[in-house]
């Protein structure tokens, strides 16, 4: 078991898609379930502000870590994309889910913790391409 100090963005969502793999079929009907890359990118964008704000950023969803690696080496990220595909995360914390394929995902929900202490919950994210700058402002307004 490991331990992150201090504070932590943990944006949580449904799954990436893969280039030349199609999604699940109704992908773009289930609500909230596109927008991905979207919410990733502008984390990505922002990281060195959030860095200034001492705060540690890491995506999760239920993909396998080897999917999660590709992701962030394809979208260029400079934060982990962690595993959650056994459900330890999501049922502690008794993250909204959702079904598709017969496979449990991840509703968009971003937490911010401090010293382990969850002190902040964004839900629904919408649009998720706001997400990083919502947690900004709420960093700029709290801490």
């Amino acid at each position: 078991m490991s331990v992150i100090s201090g504070r932590v963005v943990i944006y949580c969502y449904p799954m990436t898609g893969q280039p030349g793999i199609q999604l699940p079929d109704g992908w773009d009907e289930i609500p909230g379930a596109r927008g991905c890359t979207p919410q990733s990118c502008p984390f990505r964008d922002h990281y060195q502000e959030l860095s200034e704000w001492e705060t540690q950023v890491f995506g999760l969803s239920t993909q396998s870590t080897e999917y999660q690696m590709e992701v962030a080496e394809r979208l260029h990220l400079p934060f982990e994309l962690l595993s959650d595909c056994d459900l330890s995360f999501a049922k502690a914390l008794k993250l909204p889910m959702f079904e598709v394929e017969r496979k449990q995902l991840i509703k968009r929900v971003t937490l911010i913790a401090e010293v382990g202490k969850i002190v902040k919950v964004f839900y629904p994210v919408f649009p998720p391409d706001r997400n990083a700058d919502e947690v900004i402002d709420w960093l700029r307004n709290n801490v």
